[in-house]
């Protein structure tokens, strides 16, 4: 069996991830998440890559503390490392059984430090400190630190509430400085939007002339969003195409690597192995590359590295040659491949879409007749890529208990500029994972669990659209 696209171990869920650049390696630290009943404290694993492709291991990097510690589950934070080359690691401490004064389990900033390159922590529980007052004692986590050169500062941005205001609107990126690493002195906030329950996983970085700060939340979408400015202390600007991927690619933190900068996050899974069960916390490891546009916004796409390990063709067969143009001005029409394809496999598809075309897209695993499958669907005229699947959950034995008032696979939508003419669709399907990018920009990440196998086709639905080019290729490891 080929090795897998994407990470997970053996014996767990990859949570959140804190990437760390080393001497040209990843290390990814990520929430080891066990689901077991009692549910066990949570630690920080670590696995390692150079290629991005290849991914190595190390198991628990930082233990969680005893079920009477702070740290029983030692949450999500981040690695920085001092001018003596030291490394020190933030990191958010909850115990369930640790209740502050509004009832919820306190969540507390730790600290630990490495002087051997990494390969031990050492605690300082001394150095413990919580959110003050005006913030929710139970919101203070994921504390990411940065070095302001420009203020001679440490800076640490914190995942907090306030403690007033709409329930759902309190959400703020809270922050400390410091200028030693070790006291940390609360200040204005980074963020204060009034949008959000919470910025989980906040991350700053800049490139070139701009700012990013990149946050997820789970108000209006359960999604990973990034702002831009020209400098750290804003303003923040909301680029057009905000998103990073789409519900299921969450909690992504990033890291640069010779001028490029990769988000590292987790495709949740889905509780009972189904597509219709409800998604879970944590999942698979998955990697994008972020491009950076001539305006500064970003686009994001699977990095070379992993699109090079697909090397060895599969030969696909359509019925119609390439190219194949498919001309429905109100109706339907499909055409799919003779062959089925392998569980994993990257893919390439070119789509040259006519003006006032309505639909148009791939079939991933379908049947022969193209009528069950999955659908990655392009709509031009909503400006949106949408992950749909046929049959939907059947509600009955009428005819008409098909879910057919569901227009798509909730929440599984992706704004994206779908303008007359040529679009590149690529795709990496991995066993039940399934990533699609659409012209190098625009990710759209989810869980393909019902339909295990089938072919590939094309369609196109009130209008016109030619597949010009058709490439699958698949990994050969074994």
């Amino acid at each position: 069996m080929n090795r897998s696209a994407f990470f997970q171990p053996s014996d767990g869920w990859v949570g959140d991830l804190i990437p760390f650049e080393k001497d040209g390696e990843f290390w990814l630290f990520y929430l080891h998440e066990v689901r077991a009943d009692p549910k066990p404290g949570t630690s920080w694993n670590l696995v390692t890559t150079k290629d991005l492709t290849q991914f190595e291991d190390q198991g628990v990097s930082l233990e969680h503390g005893s079920e009477t510690d702070l740290d029983f589950n030692a949450y999500t934070g981040s690695v920085v490392v001092d001018e003596t080359g030291v490394q020190h690691l933030f990191y958010t401490g909850q115990n369930p059984r640790n209740l502050g004064p509004d009832g919820a389990p306190l969540q507390l900033v730790m600290h630990a430090t490495s002087t051997d390159g990494m390969q031990t922590w050492v605690k300082h529980p001394e150095l413990t400190f919580g959110a003050p007052d005006g913030y929710e004692s139970g919101d203070w986590r994921d504390p990411f630190v940065f070095r302001d050169e420009a203020a001679g500062q440490w800076r640490m941005l914190l995942a907090a509430r306030h403690s007033t205001g709409p329930e759902r609107r309190r959400g703020v990126i809270a922050q400390c400085v410091s200028s030693d690493l070790m006291t940390w002195q609360h200040t204005e906030p980074f963020w204060d939007p009034r949008r959000y329950i919470t910025h989980e996983c906040p991350d700053v970085f800049s490139w070139g002339d701009w700012w990013y700060m990149v946050y997820s939340e789970f108000s209006e979408s359960f999604t990973t969003r990034y702002r831009m400015a020209k400098s750290p202390d804003g303003p923040w600007s909301v680029p057009n195409l905000d998103s990073v991927d789409g519900r299921a690619f969450y909690a992504s933190k990033t890291a640069e690597r010779d001028g490029r900068r990769f988000f590292f996050g987790w495709i949740a899974s889905k509780e009972g192995n189904a597509d219709d069960g409800p998604w879970q916390w944590a999942g698979t490891m998955s990697v994008l590359e972020a491009r950076q546009n001539p305006d500064g916004t970003l686009g994001f796409a699977f990095a070379d590295e992993l699109v090079d390990s697909f090397w060895e063709d599969v030969p696909v067969s359509l019925t119609t040659e390439l190219p194949a143009r498919l001309e429905v001005p109100d109706g339907y029409a499909a055409i799919v491949s003779d062959e089925e394809l392998p569980s994993q496999f990257y893919a390439t598809a070119v789509l040259d879409i006519g003006p006032n075309t309505t639909e148009c897209g791939l079939l991933l695993r379908s049947s022969q007749d193209g009528d069950r499958s999955y659908v990655l669907r392009l709509e031009p005229k909503r400006g949106r890529m949408v992950f749909d699947r046929w049959p939907r959950k059947v509600t009955g034995d009428a005819q008409w208990h098909v879910s057919g008032d569901i227009p798509f696979d909730i929440e599984l939508e992706r704004p994206c500029e779908l303008t007359p003419g040529e679009h590149t669709l690529e795709l990496v399907v991995d066993g039940d994972l399934c990533v699609a990018v659409l012209d190098r920009q625009v990710a759209l990440s989810t869980r393909i669990y019902d339909l295990p196998a089938g072919r590939i086709g094309v369609f196109t639905g009130e209008g016109s659209a030619a597949l010009t080019e058709l490439q699958i290729r698949q990994r050969t490891d074994n």
